[in-house]
């Protein structure tokens, strides 16, 4: 069905309280965000291509490609330009996020380590929380912040065996922006909920496209590589990108950028399914206090909202 044939709510931002439906709606579809980004680090263990910007480069081409797709089948062509035309500022905004934070990741990772860039993105719901009280007192429950407390230190348990003694001032400011980055454009999502986001998404990844085509020093790779390319950018992703933007605008900007936390304790799994490397122990303690967390988080909030259903 195309855009044109379903109005969309004449609001500025999100309502007050979603239906316990829509929320679980917008639950899932992060989950689901968080395990498709999840897959990146074991997929990228099987690349022979030793440039970073080239595989930047490729993931993003492919991404761009299965976003436009996705929009043509489900909107169709006047449909999609449509959702371009109202994009406005905010989708400008969310595009340059997400640009900003897919090419700064590869730009950290050659100052500091795999480690540190967990940590400080470990961040986000934090960051998500305090820009939406700071800016449009969006109400953040005392559940939520324990929540995001713990969340934290399971993520500093988990990465505290391969944390760099050695401070790099680039390599964690570049950390820090990934972190403000993605909380900005989770709350812009979030703010603007009558708006789809995924004409954003599909600019966000051109662009870093076009900066890896500045900085790449070859673009050539082998049949297998452009395979594993291809699911990098579709699955892990675009995919990952399309549920992401469409779940955030149905629940709160902290909550949202919580369960994305799912990636970190997700990525070691599908390491240790398809690479055979059982996880250390730090990792899976880490891990388990974080799922733990994010499920009672979950289930609280479940809860909460059943009984709002109830009250009105």
């Amino acid at each position: 069905m195309s855009v044109s044939a379903v109005p969309l709510p004449p609001v500025t931002g999100p309502d007050p309280v979603k239906s316990s439906s829509e929320a679980a709606i917008g639950c899932l579809l992060v989950a689901g965000a968080a395990i498709a980004w999840s897959t990146g680090g074991a997929l990228t263990r099987f690349l022979e291509v030793s440039d970073n910007w080239t595989v930047v480069f490729w993931r993003s081409f492919f991404a761009a490609l299965f976003l436009l797709c996705f929009m043509l089948a489900r909107d169709g062509p006047r449909g999609t330009w449509r959702l371009f035309q109202h994009m406005g500022l905010a989708g400008l905004g969310v595009a340059i996020c997400f640009a900003t934070a897919s090419s700064s990741f590869i730009i950290a990772l050659s100052y500091t380590t795999v480690a540190n860039v967990l940590l400080l993105q470990a961040g986000v719901p934090l960051l998500a929380a305090l820009i939406s009280w700071v800016l449009f007192r969006e109400r953040v429950s005392a559940a939520t912040w324990i929540a995001i407390a713990v969340v934290i230190a399971g993520v500093a348990i988990m990465v505290s065996d391969s944390l760099d003694g050695e401070v790099s001032p680039i390599g964690d400011m570049l950390a820090l922006l990934i972190a403000i980055s993605f909380a900005s454009a989770t709350v812009i999502t979030r703010r603007k909920a009558h708006l789809r986001m995924t004409p954003a998404v599909f600019l966000g990844v051109v662009i870093a496209a076009c900066v890896a085509s500045l900085m790449a020093g070859q673009f050539s790779a082998s049949t297998r590589d452009f395979a594993l390319l291809f699911a990098l950018g579709a699955i892990n992703l675009g995919l990952g990108l399309a549920l992401f933007v469409s779940g955030a605008r149905l629940i709160p900007s902290a909550l949202a950028a919580l369960i994305s936390t799912l990636e970190p304790v997700l990525g070691p799994v599908w390491v240790w399914l398809l690479h055979n490397e059982v996880p250390a122990p730090r990792t899976i303690i880490g891990g388990a206090i974080i799922l733990c967390a994010l499920l009672i988080h979950l289930g609280w909030e479940y809860r909460r909202q059943r009984r709002v259903q109830v009250a009105r």
